[in-house]
């Protein structure tokens, strides 16, 4: 355990922005998976839906700094061709 106060306030701050990125990676894994699911039913109004959701999850993740810009954008268009070739 560090013995400088501002080390200890460090820990204490990356322990609480780790446990934020983990709760937001967490929700975008949940979205990506029900897009996923839709997909391999071939249920494309359900994929639409869950596109939708999965977008808003992933952007604001971008925005917050939890996935670098380029790695929501990728990710986004790769969920969006999988939705548009079931349709």
């Amino acid at each position: 355990m560090a013995n400088i106060k501002s080390a200890k306030k460090r820990i204490l701050v990356n322990e609480t922005k780790a446990a934020r990125n983990k709760a937001i990676k967490s929700k975008v894994k949940t979205a990506v998976k029900k897009v996923d699911v839709a997909v391999a039913a071939k249920d494309a109004e359900a994929a639409r839906t869950a596109l939708r959701a999965a977008i808003v999850e992933i952007s604001r993740a971008g925005s917050k700094g939890v996935y670098h810009k380029r790695t929501a954008s990728r990710k986004i268009s790769r969920l969006s061709k999988a939705v548009n070739s079931i349709a």
